[in-house]
């Protein structure tokens, strides 16, 4: 985007900045750095990639015929590292999970690289000019709100994706029913390609309602997974979880969050915080924002979740989940 942007082969930039290097694993964490022995093994002339940049400062302008106009470009941040940014969440221990089609979780290390055992990425999280790189641990789980796709489009349980609320809220549970949604495998913490999707603990009890509450659960335990090992690995608790995306319009699954995770859950009054973030890098580039501080002085909370139930029942239900979870490992077989 940015090469075509500022003229494509008649002199466009070709250059990317340290989030997304980071995000194709070719680019050394510590010198940040295309590393030529993993191109190599790729097969991927170093000639071709891109110049490394910060994520904020100047890039170049776009060309005159373009949409843009010669505004100058001045900020580049990964996906997941742009809702990062956008939710103010700059230092070690500040985290965010966004609720899309799938999850994902970033927990910030500063300038410190910390590597997971429990299956989280390192990531670069963000750099300011000539600053130093600040850094993350980030958690993917695949199937979240296309679960909720999934019941309208495959199942017909539901017209329309905001439905699903309105139909979990008409059961007080899951009527014993969960609902692992392994499609394609697991993503964190498990890493497991093996996997297929399972509906476990059906009786006749169970109605599309406790089918629709389930898949909210669904995608609250995943994320109580990932925020769990995301803690062991920066050896600190997690006081509170910052939301963002479409999911987060979800006030039940919201609480439901809440009380699975036994910390409160803060949704900001801008949840598309993506190109929020974008947009701050961009500011602090050519001046329009002061730093950091009047970033955070900017960030506004929209509501807020707090647990509703006891850490016994917490931990029944997370033991019960991981049971459900179990039941999916090893189904496809070598040679399947």
């Amino acid at each position: 985007m940015l090469w075509n942007l500022t003229g494509g082969p008649d002199g466009g930039v070709h250059a990317t900045d340290v989030t997304n290097a980071s995000r194709t694993l070719l680019m050394d964490l510590r010198t940040l750095q295309w590393d030529a022995e993993l191109a190599a093994a790729f097969g991927i002339p170093m000639s071709m990639l891109p110049e490394i940049r910060s994520s904020s400062g100047e890039f170049g302008t776009a060309e005159p015929s373009s949409l843009l106009r010669e505004v100058p470009i001045t900020g580049i941040l990964g996906d997941q590292q742009a809702a990062t940014f956008g939710q103010a969440a700059f230092d070690a221990g500040e985290s965010k999970n966004t609720y899309g089609t799938g999850n994902f979780l970033i927990v910030g290390t500063g300038e410190r690289i910390v590597h997971s055992a429990d299956g989280l990425l390192t990531t670069v999280a963000y750099r300011l000019g000539d600053g130093p790189a600040h850094y993350a641990l980030e958690g993917s789980i695949a199937v979240t709100g296309s679960l909720v796709q999934w019941l309208r489009d495959n199942l017909g349980i539901i017209h329309d994706a905001a439905e699903v609320e309105e139909l979990a809220r008409t059961v007080a549970d899951t009527g014993g029913a969960y609902i692992v949604p392994a499609f394609s495998g697991l993503f964190a913490p498990y890493w497991r390609p093996d996997a297929r999707g399972a509906i476990v603990g059906l009786t006749r009890f169970v109605t599309k309602a406790h089918l629709a509450r389930a898949a909210l659960e669904a995608t609250a335990f995943q994320s109580v997974e990932v925020v769990e090992v995301a803690a062991r690995a920066v050896h600190a608790e997690i006081a509170e979880l910052k939301v963002d995306g479409g999911m987060t319009a979800n006030d039940t699954l919201m609480q439901l969050q809440a009380d699975l995770l036994g910390i409160p859950v803060v949704r900001p009054v801008v949840a598309e915080t993506t190109a929020l973030g974008a947009a701050y890098a961009a500011g602090l580039a050519t001046g329009f924002w002061s730093g950091l501080d009047e970033l955070r002085a900017n960030w506004r909370e929209d509501r807020r979740w707090r647990p509703s139930i006891g850490d016994d029942e917490r931990a029944a239900r997370l033991a019960t989940w991981r049971r459900a979870v179990q039941r999916t490992f090893d189904w496809v077989q070598p040679g399947d």
